[in-house]
């Protein structure tokens, strides 16, 4: 069966656009400025520049436009592994299964409360669960975890929104999911290139299957879930054909449903216990390289979000995040049980290795101090702006009138329940300058914000547009 991906194709786009004319190349950064979706001939060109001013030029417009279409805010969350069993030997990972040097632990329902209500002491609203691929971890199991997220509250902590990472499934499980209140489902596939992809994922394996794991957000879209995940383990093969991987992954998903990914990630790979795959890899990805692809792929396609995860140190999150991303997360910890535990790194019990672990007011403090919004809105999703409608609202710049607003309603509770006094003093201003900003383009939304501020200040939570 042939898919969408066609690894000829693509070499012959990135050798065609070797060597690019600049005179072209600004040509496509005019294409992207208006916001359009280039196309895969548009994109291989801009994985070929190399001259320094053009670079330059790339990595403005990206900025530019995601301010223009996402505006200043940081939207966050956090991973929460819920069990390390699995069935496949992917060569990268520290969970495959021949990995005797770690620990196989699942969550029982009680640690997993523990666990969440670790997460809402410190302000997350936003959880993404990540499963190994295991008979154990199937969709009913998904379902029950989901179930604890939802239902486990204390003060004014608690989950409003829960993605999933996990194995692809088939539609009928999908819809299980989805009645259970999911809202982003995340299949990322590793490496698009197919050689690469069997080499990888040993033969026999469940994920060994390339195409059902391709098409496994089709399912998922069958299913009625219309907000995606894609991505790619950058360092697994060459970071310019796994751009246009996933380029076509977007357009394949938006020309059959209407609409492409919600989101893309972007996770470079990193040293695990006992896989010594990272250290014969010869793929690795520069910093630089990982600032051009960041901003490619926003200039590619500039209305879905990226997301930057912990895996990458501080300083390269810090000068990453300015051109194109749109999601982090922070305070992570990636080892079962980690957060409850208090416990930064249990190499014991990790699938890779993390390069930022701040915690989360120490992230959200210095993002509002360089004039980022730091967002836990989950208002979207709730409301029904999601897949198709999302976009719509997007392309029409009428997504600002909700997102920013909302933003700093979240914003706002944050402050008031789990800042320390400096992030809150930072952040006390930086919403009376973007109150500011608003009311110059709308004063009578300036008082509907701010009366609803107000009310946050005075105890109530959970309010949204």
């Amino acid at each position: 069966m042939k898919d969408f991906i066609d690894d000829a194709k693509i070499q012959t786009l990135l050798e065609e656009a070797r060597d690019p004319d600049p005179s072209e190349i600004r040509e496509i950064l005019a294409k992207a400025r208006s916001k359009k979706r280039l196309e895969p001939e548009e994109t291989a060109k801009l994985l070929q520049v190399e001259d320094p001013e053009l670079l330059e030029e790339i990595f403005q417009l990206a900025g530019e436009l995601k301010k223009a279409i996402y505006g200043n805010r940081i939207v966050f969350f956090a991973p929460l592994y819920i069990g390390n069993k699995c069935i496949n030997n992917c060569l990268y990972c520290g969970f495959r299964n021949s990995n005797n040097a770690i620990d196989r632990v699942t969550l029982s329902m009680e640690e997993l409360e523990r666990e969440v209500i670790t997460l809402e002491k410190e302000g997350h609203k936003r959880l993404i669960l990540v499963y190994g691929e295991h008979p154990d971890y199937d969709a009913d199991f998904i379902c029950k975890t989901m179930e604890v997220v939802y239902n486990t509250k204390i003060e004014n902590g608690e989950i409003r929104r829960v993605n999933i990472n996990a194995a692809p499934m088939d539609v009928e499980d999908y819809k299980k999911l989805l009645d259970t209140g999911i809202v982003t489902f995340q299949i990322f596939q590793e490496t698009y290139h197919h050689n690469t992809y069997s080499l990888l994922h040993p033969a026999g394996d469940r994920k060994a299957d390339y195409q059902w794991r391709l098409y496994g957000l089709d399912r998922a879209m069958e299913a009625g879930i219309d907000d995606v995940g894609i991505g790619a383990l950058f360092g697994l093969y060459d970071w310019k054909f796994e751009v246009l991987g996933l380029l076509y992954h977007s357009i394949h998903l938006e020309e059959r449903f209407g609409v492409g990914p919600h989101t893309i990630s972007v996770p470079r790979i990193e040293p695990a216990l006992n896989t010594p795959f990272y250290r014969n890899n010869k793929y690795h990805v520069s910093d630089q390289d990982f600032k051009k692809l960041v901003a490619i792929l926003r200039l590619s396609v500039p209305y879905t979000g990226l997301i930057l995860t912990a895996r990458e140190n501080a300083e390269i999150r810090k000068e990453v995040i300015p051109l194109g991303v749109t999601q982090i997360d922070a305070g992570s910890r990636i080892g079962i049980g980690a957060y409850s535990k208090s416990q930064a790194l249990l190499p014991e019990k990790e699938q890779f290795q993390l390069g930022d672990i701040r915690s989360l007011d120490e992230v959200i403090g210095e993002l509002a101090e360089q004039g980022y919004v730091p967002s836990f809105c989950t208002a979207g999703y709730r409301c029904g702006r999601t897949g198709e409608y999302f976009m719509k609202l997007a392309k029409t710049g009428l997504v600002q009138n909700y997102c920013l607003p909302n933003a700093l309603l979240t914003f706002k509770e944050y402050l008031e329940d789990f800042a320390s006094e400096k992030t809150r003093e930072i952040g006390e201003r930086l919403i009376r300058e973007n109150l500011e900003e608003i009311g110059k383009k709308d004063p009578a939304r300036r008082n509907f914000v701010e009366e609803k501020l107000q009310l946050i200040a005075q105890g109530a939570r959970d309010i949204y547009i």
